[in-house]
């Protein structure tokens, strides 16, 4: 296998949009993104439910992005309702670790590494990837609740302003240790997967790297990001692009008035109403034009085939149309999920390039040509299959030499 060239430097990370751009990388984010948005949409609405509200209020109201933010809820309700987000997060996390398992793959020259064996080597791996920022949390929790327990020495009279000034220096630099590991906290989040998925790290090894990674590649981390910031809004421009110049041109053809006219287009709003729900569609465009605003940037690429979404006097329709309406929506969700999994694996395989220059850089480490555990296995099975051919050789030797 031909492994490919790599200058361990800012330039690699230019290659992240290209070799996102995958089928299979896509496909494995569709997958996690999709457990994890229904395993978050389930359990929004168990936290509705048990603050009181209705479920059939509840998905009229909310459809298909409920959202307990900004509302009055018990604590139970906030409890479910955070399990739900934790849940995607880890299911992003754990599809991260799997496009990072098929880059690195791809580099030592394996494109047949398939998604399947991806996913496989990620459930064998995946407690690795949850424990090593939920320990890091747990450290910054230790050290707060010790920051509690000597401020409630320091309540003791006489005795605790004497405790208080004379371990001064120890609070402060506990306080520093705790800010900087926040910092680690969300560099593990970042890293955690490509440390999991290419260095094949357990709890404690992936903690270290995302120890020596925060302090060693501080600067780079900062620098390399916001270039792979710009890469990711450059891709999905265009891949956006692309995908909603299809979903024109296809509304545009099927909407003549030769062929299915204005029912594909009842039929077409209704569905991505479903979808793209007034506040969303709003919130989208805000953002897109605040970051392009940001870049000095006017606009984004023109369309070819706009798509026209009317939110108001939306006709009523039969019981047909309305279920045509709903599998119509699918549709347009797989292709809006199709679009954020290729921002998400451009960050996944840029994040994963990051970490092959960082222990390039810091340890003299080549991860492309450095064996992993699949190459030392087939390693052992051919030595042991020479080994094998070696012995029946040697006894049919043995065997013909008695005969003689």
């Amino acid at each position: 296998m031909n492994t490919v060239h790599f200058n361990f430097n800012i330039k690699d990370i230019f290659r992240a949009p290209r070799l996102a751009l995958s089928g299979k990388k896509i496909f494995i984010f569709i997958q996690g993104n999709l457990a994890g948005f229904i395993s978050y949409w389930l359990f929004s609405i168990l936290a509705f439910y048990s603050n009181g509200n209705n479920i059939k209020d509840i998905i009229s109201k909310y459809g298909l992005y409920p959202c307990l933010f900004g509302h009055d809820a018990e604590w139970y309700a906030w409890f479910f309702y955070y399990i739900g987000i934790i849940i995607w997060t880890l299911a992003i996390l754990l599809s991260c670790t799997a496009v990072s398992r098929i880059t690195l793959k791809q580099l030592k020259g394996n494109e047949f590494y398939s998604s399947k064996d991806s996913w496989s080597f990620v459930f064998k791996h995946w407690r690795t990837v949850a424990l090593t920022p939920l320990s890091i949390i747990l450290i910054i929790l230790f050290f707060l609740i010790l920051a509690f327990i000597c401020s409630l020495i320091g309540r003791i009279a006489f005795l605790g302003e004497i405790f208080f000034s004379f371990f001064y220096i120890i609070y402060f630099f506990g306080a520093t240790f705790i800010i900087l590991t926040s910092f680690v906290f969300f560099c593990s989040l970042i890293y955690t997967p490509s440390i999991v998925g290419m260095y094949e790290e357990d709890t404690l090894g992936s903690m270290f790297h995302s120890y020596s990674i925060t302090f060693g590649q501080g600067w780079r981390i900062i620098l390399y990001n916001l270039l792979l910031f710009s890469l990711v809004i450059i891709g999905l421009e265009i891949f956006s692009w692309l995908f909603l110049n299809s979903i024109g041109l296809t509304n545009y053809i099927f909407g003549h008035e030769w062929l299915m006219s204005e029912k594909s287009n009842i039929l077409n709003n209704h569905a991505l109403t479903h979808v793209f729900p007034i506040w969303l569609y709003e919130n989208l465009l805000f953002i897109k034009h605040y970051i392009l605003g940001y870049l000095n940037l006017e606009s984004g690429i023109p369309y070819l085939f706009s798509i026209k979404i009317n939110y108001y006097n939306l006709p009523t329709i039969s019981i047909l149309e309305i279920i045509t309406s709903v599998i119509l929506s699918l549709s347009y969700f797989i292709i809006a999920l199709s679009i954020l999994s290729y921002g998400l694996s451009i960050i996944a395989v840029g994040e994963s390039l990051m970490f092959i220059i960082f222990k390039k850089l810091s340890d003299d480490d080549n991860l492309i040509l450095r064996k992993d555990s699949d190459e030392v296995k087939e390693s052992e099975n051919e030595l042991n299959i020479n080994n094998d051919n070696s012995n029946i050789y040697s006894t049919f030797s043995n065997s013909s030499n008695e005969e003689e």
